[in-house]
């Protein structure tokens, strides 16, 4: 019988057993996440994840430590949520994992081959970030790394989805990646181009002229050339262009 857990790490930990969400202690919380996200369900040795779960104890503390951990982790009618053996641990192969699934995601997206619009995939779990709430040493490059690649995915969509005619989908994808960072210039110039693509001109200024408050108020920027040139011919003249001696 197939195992019927899924591990979410977007937007915050929940681990579902039989469709449920199912408690889980924080220590064993964070050898799922090392797991899941260092590893990506290979084998990890047991050593190397006792000293990361407990980097200040001395190796036999730690050692034990996991081995408790270990212990109480949750059951899927009885089949462990995690393998092991003398030396090494590792996810069950059929636990699911949302970060994994949206991490194929946007290599589908990010390719050197474009996926035609009929096999586009599901864009929502590329809308929120890994394990936001947590701030572990080890997960903070793994977390920006997720997130740039999330972004790029939600703006190729978008792209992808605006080519296709299939505008209320692409203002969904480019409006995520503002959401997720609203100072990303090329996620404005995406959701500006679905609004053009519309004959939405009036859309099209007011998200620029957004942009272009909000970059002035957080940074003391003013927005580039590439998307100031954008929006110039909606009224028939440059928009804040340099000037030449710029």
């Amino acid at each position: 019988m197939a195992l019927t857990a899924r591990l979410n790490l977007l937007g915050g930990f929940r681990l579902d057993i039989d469709g449920q969400p199912h408690a889980v202690p924080a220590s064993a919380r964070r050898l799922l996440a090392l797991l899941a996200v260092l590893h990506q369900g290979r084998r990890a040795s047991r050593s190397a994840l006792a000293e990361m779960m407990r980097p200040d104890s001395d190796p036999a503390r730690a050692t034990s430590t996991l081995r408790s951990v270990l212990w109480r982790l949750p059951r899927d009618r009885g089949r462990a949520l995690v393998l092991g053996d003398a030396l090494e641990v590792w996810l069950h192969p059929d636990l699911s994992v949302d970060l994994w699934e949206a991490e194929a995601r946007a290599s589908l997206l990010c390719g050197t081959d474009s996926p035609s619009v009929e096999d586009l995939p599901d864009l929502s779990l590329l809308t929120q970030d890994l394990l936001p709430s947590w701030h572990d040493d080890w997960l903070s490059v793994e977390q920006e790394s997720f997130r740039q690649r999330r972004l790029h995915a939600l703006e190729r969509g978008a792209d992808l989805l605006c080519r296709a005619g299939r505008y209320h989908d692409a203002l969904r994808a480019g409006l995520g990646a503002v959401r997720s960072e609203p100072l990303r210039e090329s996620a404005h110039r995406q959701v500006i181009a679905v609004h053009m693509a519309e004959d939405n001109h009036a859309e099209a200024l007011r998200q620029y002229d957004h942009y272009r408050r909000l970059l002035a108020d957080e940074l003391g920027l003013a927005p580039s050339a590439t998307i100031r040139r954008l929006v110039a011919p909606l009224l028939g003249r440059p928009v804040d262009l340099p000037s030449r001696a710029e």
